[in-house]
């Protein structure tokens, strides 16, 4: 499925704030929030919180902290993302520190709370901090036919006697956390809507926070069964901390937009322009960890979160999600 045509109608600007208005006048005449949380404003109706209106508001940090989702080992992603790192130093001119986070719930609190300037959220994710804790993404990794993107699958051990999700009825299936997409939102979604099954009624659930967890649990016979994205499965298998053939896919869905990176929406804007040109222009090919790491992509390319993540916010609603930022 082609996730950008998936809407095709555009938004339309606000006029800027009316002569004789103070600036907090304006935000408060002009602040449209839908699901944002009520630090934050949409003026221009993208869906993302904008940039304050008084510069004094801005920031403009020493050191960029950047951040990338926590589904796997946090120490391995701080070396693949190392020549990064090193290049978004260059672009900027300003000393960037990989901070290895270890939930969603603290990737999302410490951008909420200032302390984190540049992430990759995972797709689950991208709504919650967009409405929680004024995530604006503008990138994710795509190759250059323009292909992107991860399926869910369901798997199961090799010689499970499991052969389609309908045998879940009575069992038990490891979800990763509420607040991944295909790790609890989309099979959620797609077990009640395609196959009657409704968690908690008709089969059992368990946590294991992270994608490699689940994967690791099925591979070692601990879970029955587990919903994952595929793509961490690949990057498992191809680093040899799991074998292939020891597990085996039950269900895969369409196509989902994968991590997307983006910035605080209060950074300065002259700042946020050097961090998006650090992405654009990234020597991707020359990183041999890099390019080994995220073997399905070879760039970044731009997206919005209103359009391409329509599909998420759908199964969201599918499932009943409200972006609840107490």
């Amino acid at each position: 499925m082609n996730i950008r045509n998936i809407l095709v109608a555009t938004a339309g600007l606000l006029a800027g704030a009316s002569m004789g208005f103070t600036a907090t006048a304006a935000k408060a005449e002009e602040c449209n929030r839908g699901t944002l949380d009520k630090a934050y404003c949409d003026r221009n109706f993208d869906q993302t919180a904008d940039l304050p209106l008084d510069p004094k508001d801005w920031v403009n940090p020493d050191t960029i902290i950047f951040t990338y989702t926590p589904v796997e080992d946090p120490a391995v992603y701080a070396s693949i993302w190392d020549g990064f790192v090193k290049h978004m130093e260059k672009v900027t001119g300003k000393k960037v520190v990989f901070f290895p986070v270890q939930s969603n719930a603290a990737q999302l609190e410490a951008m909420r709370s200032g302390r984190l300037h540049v992430a990759g959220f995972n797709t689950g994710s991208n709504p919650i901090a967009v409405s929680c804790a004024g995530f604006v993404p503008f990138g994710m990794m795509a190759k250059n036919d323009g292909s992107f993107g991860y399926e869910m699958e369901i798997i199961v051990p090799m010689d499970s006697p499991l052969k389609s999700p309908s045998d879940l009825k009575g069992k038990t299936l490891a979800f990763t956390s509420p607040t991944s997409n295909s790790g609890f939102k989309a099979p959620s979604a797609i077990l009640k809507g395609e196959f009657g099954l409704v968690k908690d009624t008709d089969f059992k659930a368990t946590f294991s926070g992270k994608h490699d967890n689940s994967i690791l649990g099925v591979y070692n016979g601990d879970y029955e069964a587990a919903s994952i994205a595929n793509s961490v499965w690949t990057r498992m298998e191809r680093r040899g901390t799991i074998k292939k053939g020891k597990i085996r896919s039950i269900y895969k869905s369409q196509t989902f937009p994968t991590t997307g990176y983006g910035v605080a929406h209060n950074l300065d804007p002259a700042l946020t322009a050097k961090i998006k040109q650090a992405f654009w222009t990234f020597p991707w090919k020359e990183d041999a960890n890099f390019t080994k790491e995220f073997k399905k992509a070879d760039r970044f390319i731009g997206i919005t979160h209103k359009f391409d993540w329509a599909v998420i916010r759908g199964i969201d609603k599918a499932n009943n999600v409200s972006y609840d930022c107490k």
